[in-house]
């Protein structure tokens, strides 16, 4: 896959292409549906699939510190694009300046000039351009002057855990937010994931018998809530089964909120530096404070009983 940041770094000899843009954080199957479907009509075709994303979020230049939580970096979004098939993507700076391109010269500078876009693909409700004035049927118009297909994928709903709502990024991080990673899961496609640094913190759970990875996650992480959940650690492309601490540890009267996981049954792991990532499959339990360390002891040992259950229930579907 290429991956370019900035128009200047589109090959100067790139033809003819199907264009897709979104912020796509999280690649959730509502992406999914239009990615694939632009990667099937780019192969009709006989051309590439690129699509165009944006850095920082533009929440963030057009309301300063309304930045979302974040379910996926750009490298993460780019490597789920990749396995859908998508050829490129773009990566836009997103600044004050580029906020204010009218949805016209949008069109004309990025789709036209640069990507020669044959056929643009997006969902019903896709907005672009200044204080997002143009729309669907706007490119649409705009396809007929600059020779290029609009197609509209219309996006499915989700199950249960949405509540009958369209799949969004939204939507996501809300579950993520309260906890409900299997909800989040249902429209991920797939456990919700963080990533970063491990990093050395108070070690307790070494003492104890329980050594878990200290991860310093990416800015803008979405962060789900306080609790034990199980889920993977995953190590230079190694997935082991893990339970998960999210928290301020309150045991030990904690401050600062982390997020830690326990490679269950392996010893001897060296993981301080790794860049690491810990995927959340399932809820085990809320925080807690125990009477004493015997109970936390027990506690610790009944949850990884119990995320080792679940693991395996996962694996066996």
């Amino acid at each position: 896959m290429q991956r370019w940041r900035g128009l200047e770094d589109i090959p100067e000899d790139w033809g003819r292409s199907v264009v897709t843009i979104g912020s796509y954080d999280g690649v959730h199957r509502g992406h999914q549906l239009i990615l694939r479907h632009a990667v099937e009509r780019a192969r009709e075709l006989g051309v590439p699939t690129v699509a165009v994303t944006f850095d920082p979020h533009p929440s963030e230049v057009l309301r300063p510190g309304s930045h979302p939580p974040l379910l996926a970096p750009h490298h993460r979004r780019a490597e789920l694009m990749a396995g859908l098939g998508v050829d490129a993507v773009l990566i836009l700076p997103f600044t004050t300046e580029f906020s204010r391109l009218s949805p016209a010269d949008f069109v004309a500078k990025v789709l036209v000039d640069r990507l020669h876009a044959r056929a643009v693909v997006e969902g019903p409700n896709f907005r672009f351009g200044h204080k997002a004035a143009g729309d669907v049927a706007f490119l649409a118009e705009q396809g007929k002057t600059y020779d290029f297909d609009v197609e509209v994928v219309d996006l499915f709903v989700t199950g249960e855990a949405g509540g009958g709502q369209p799949f969004s990024s939204t939507m996501t991080r809300r579950l993520v937010t309260e906890g409900d990673v299997e909800g989040a899961r249902e429209i991920l496609g797939r456990p919700h994931r963080v990533e970063g640094v491990v990093v050395r913190g108070a070690q307790r759970g070494r003492e104890l018998g329980f050594p878990t990875a200290n991860v310093e996650t990416l800015p803008h992480t979405a962060i789900p809530a306080d609790g034990v959940y199980a889920g993977w650690l995953h190590v230079e492309g190694e997935a082991m089964p893990a339970a998960i601490s999210v928290g301020t540890n309150p045991q030990f009267d904690g401050t600062e909120r982390t997020v830690e996981a326990y490679a269950i049954d392996r010893v001897g792991l060296d993981l301080y530096g790794l860049h690491v990532a810990v995927d959340f499959l399932a809820y085990v339990r809320g925080q807690a404070k125990f009477d004493s360390l015997d109970a936390l002891l027990v506690a610790i040992g009944d949850d990884v009983k119990r995320c080792r259950e679940l693991i395996g229930a996962y694996e066996g579907e």
